[in-house]
């Protein structure tokens, strides 16, 4: 760790500690997610942004999951990956090929891939932001003010690359008072965590700042084969300021400046087994993928660093019958990565990447009359990214230099037509049209380039009841657009200059939201049905020179996929809540074939039959949080009890045919399962927390001391697994998930 790594947590306790002794002149702006009113005995009514409008939950014409802040304060949280099984049918993994990244997968509906030149197919939006790549979707949990988790196609609203749905994050404002929020944690594995977020009034009423700094490191929970040395550490750092302007009651402006940096071992599990072509080369083969993806091997020289600073300025205008607002970010990475692939150095790779995105939205919200709202708006999109990736196998090398860009632009409209009494028609749609350009100057004398570009209409049409002020039943269609692209990693002039094309879905709705025993218990059901087309499908292909393999992308599959969700909330009595959620999705390929390389020769595959990646068949989660108030002396506070329990059935993690697959008969050949190691064992994730919440003075100053236990069955299996090429398979790998890790966390606030 450097010099200035070492003084932030260290400048951030002398802070804390001089905030403790320093009276409390504000308390930090209640999260909007918990601003809404409540009765005294009900649940809390929660206000979701899921539709671009201000709306409680239980009237969103939508299935959506809200995850306030109290909640991942009472976890420990610490980044996207704790809302692992939160909501129902959504998966978050890391990707531990590339920095900052996150497989996220909706319904079914997931990309697992770290390259640029491909879309993922979750929107993650940060502040109004859509990240274009998975790398820096890992994100950091403390400067929270709201997440939506909203499930199926939003095309209409968020546009593009959004066809399993949204992650939908809001992070806290200004808030024109002075006033802190600290915390430290230490836990097992060496991990470290020091955040704070200071506000500061500039100009009373007119100009507020806000700064923040988060740190967290740790040494990593994988062992070195032979020496026991913990590797797979990281040493994270997110920083920057807020600035928000509010000269007039119907203006305000919020400056966002901001940099994310990451330094990281990059290691992998192994899962090679006997029959891989680097079986047997290595020093340990044939392990299982629980508990020996643990144990990796030395292959020293290995790291990853990542920059990512960022700006974002949003704009609101009220001009009466209209509310104006503008969205303008900026965002760029610089990643430089070494890495050896559980292959005890007979396969690595540095990758250098440049990446930067541009986008601008412009958008109007209002009335029209007493039964008609509507948002409607322009959108603008823009990136570039450059690859530069040395690799060497058994000693021979190659280079490979990709550029990739990508420009969009959408119009879109969204409204919502209470056409009788308790009765609404809700509906919209959006315009996009997309152009990517790949280019690559190695593949031939003078290099070699393509572009392409797609234009794709998005509706959606919903009907919703009422028949009571705590009952809404609905039904909607959608439809989803993922960009089609080129394949960035190609090394033949045909896989570099192919276009793969877009995919689209059809998702069908009905659901049911209610509130019940003087809104002690609310429910929310949904059920789905989603016609999958033109699956954008990656594949390793063996080659005849290095790197010795390629990764493609076709549009080889459809699939149908249906299923149920349920969210429950129960308060049986005041300070005691327990939540519940239930996922099952139903899922299956269908005219799934696609060309490969067996033994040198071009074979037809069916995959029909396999199972769809990141799609387990059920989610389950049960929590409770119990508030129990207490007087020590002088002093009161609260003691919360928190525990959860999250169950995920297993779910492949590629689509990889099983190496024992029959290569005899015609074409095609049938393929009955992904290779097994691919497959994620059953797991079942067990957390608790006990809090100390109290106050520190008169003027609302609190202080929190949290002893937090994760995983603590201590479940252990893989996150990401992967084979490479096929018919040989050249050899596997796997990230593993965290182990069992207990802790202390230590918070102040004024």
């Amino acid at each position: 760790m450097g010099a200035d790594q070492t003084r932030r947590p260290v400048i951030l306790a002398l802070g804390a500690a001089l905030a403790w002794q320093t009276p409390a002149f504000a308390q930090e702006q209640a999260p909007a997610a918990e601003q809404a009113a409540t009765t005294d005995s009900g649940i809390q009514d929660i206000i979701v942004t899921a539709r671009r409008r201000n709306e409680s939950i239980q009237t969103t014409p939508i299935a959506v999951t809200a995850i306030q802040p109290s909640q991942l304060e009472a976890a420990a949280a610490l980044n996207i990956g704790d809302l692992q099984g939160a909501a129902p049918n959504v998966l978050i993994t890391v990707q531990a090929t590339g920095a900052a990244t996150a497989n996220i997968s909706i319904r079914g509906i997931a990309f697992a891939d770290v390259e640029k030149s491909f879309d993922p197919a979750v929107g993650i939006n940060v502040d109004g932001v859509y990240i274009g790549t998975s790398t820096g979707q890992f994100l950091d949990f403390f400067d929270i003010d709201s997440i939506e988790i909203l499930r199926g196609p939003q095309g209409t609203l968020f546009g593009r690359n959004t066809i399993s749905g949204v992650i939908n994050v809001r992070r806290t404002r200004p808030t024109g008072e002075l006033g802190g929020k600290f915390e430290a944690s230490f836990a097992k594995y060496d991990q470290f965590a020091a955040r704070a977020v200071v506000n500061v009034p500039i100009i009373k009423d007119v100009l507020a700042a806000k700064f923040f700094e988060f740190h967290t490191d740790g040494s990593g929970y994988y062992k070195e084969v032979g020496t026991g040395k913990l590797r797979g550490g990281s040493n994270n750092e997110n920083f920057g300021a807020s600035f928000l302007l509010t000269p007039s009651d119907n203006f305000d402006a919020l400056l966002t400046l901001e940099k994310q940096i990451q330094d990281f071992d990059p290691v992998q599990g192994p899962l090679s087994q006997s029959g891989d072509v680097f079986c047997p080369f290595l020093p340990v083969c044939g392990g299982n993928n629980t508990t020996d993806i643990y144990n990796v091997f030395p292959a020293p020289g290995g790291y990853g660093s990542y920059k990512a600073p960022a700006a974002t300025l949003e704009m609101n205008f009220d001009a009466g019958a209209v509310k104006l607002t503008s969205v303008t970010s900026y965002r760029e990475s610089k990643e430089d990565q070494l890495q050896d692939f559980a292959t005890n150095g007979l396969y690595n790779a540095r990758r250098r990447q440049k990446y930067h995105q541009f986008s601008q939205e412009l958008r109007g919200a209002g009335k029209i009359g007493d039964s008609f709202d509507y948002v409607a708006g322009l959108y603008y999109f823009d990136s570039k990214y450059r690859l530069v990736q040395d690799t060497l196998v058994f000693g021979q090398a190659s280079t490979q230099d990709t550029t990739g860009k990508s420009e969009s632009y959408a119009a879109f409209a969204d409204f919502n037509w209470e056409i009788f009494d308790r009765v609404r028609l809700s509906g919209g749609g959006r315009w996009t049209h997309d152009k990517k350009e790949n280019i690559n100057p190695l593949l031939a004398p003078g290099g070699v380039s393509a572009s392409e570009s797609w234009s794709k209409f998005t509706p959606k049409i919903g009907l919703d009841y009422r028949p009571t002020d705590e009952l809404m039943v609905y039904a909607s269609w959608s439809r989803g657009y993922r960009s089609g692209g080129f394949n960035g990693r190609g090394q033949t002039i045909g896989s570099a200059t192919t276009p793969y094309d877009p995919e689209t879905v059809d998702a069908y709705e009905v659901g049911l939201k209610s509130e019940f025993w003087d809104r002690r218990v609310s429910l929310n059901v949904a059920a789905f049905y989603t016609d999958y087309k033109d699956i954008q499908q990656s594949s390793t292909v063996p080659l005849t020179v290095p790197p010795f393999n390629e990764t493609i992308v076709t549009n080889a599959a459809g699939a149908k996929i249906k299923g149920i969700e349920a969210d429950l909330t129960v308060k049986p009595a005041d300070g005691l809540i327990l939540r519940s959620s239930l996922g099952y999705t139903d899922s299956k390929f269908e005219d799934f074939i696609i060309g490969q390389l067996a033994g040198g020769v071009l074979r037809n595959f069916d995959f029909s039959d396999v199972d769809l990646i990141y799609a387990p068949k059920i989610t389950f989660a049960v929590s409770g949080e119990y508030t129990l108030p207490v007087t020590m002396g002088d002093v009161d506070g609260d003691i919360k009890l928190n525990a959860s329990y999250r169950y995920l059935s297993r779910y492949d993690q590629q689509i990889a045919a099983d190496a024992n697959t029959p290569l005899t008969g015609p074409d095609p050949i049938v393929v009955e399962r992904n290779d097994p190691r691919l497959r994620s064992d059953e797991q079942n994730l067990l957390d608790a927390s006990v809090s100390f919440i109290w106050d520190m003075n008169a003027s609302g100053a609190k202080a929190r001391a949290t002893v937090f236990a994760r995983n603590l069955l201590d479940d252990r299996g893989t996150q990401t697994a992967f084979t490479v090429s096929a018919f040989p398979i050249l050899w596997s790998f796997a990230a593993a998930r965290e182990p069992r890790t207990y802790g202390v966390q230590l918070g102040f606030e004024f």
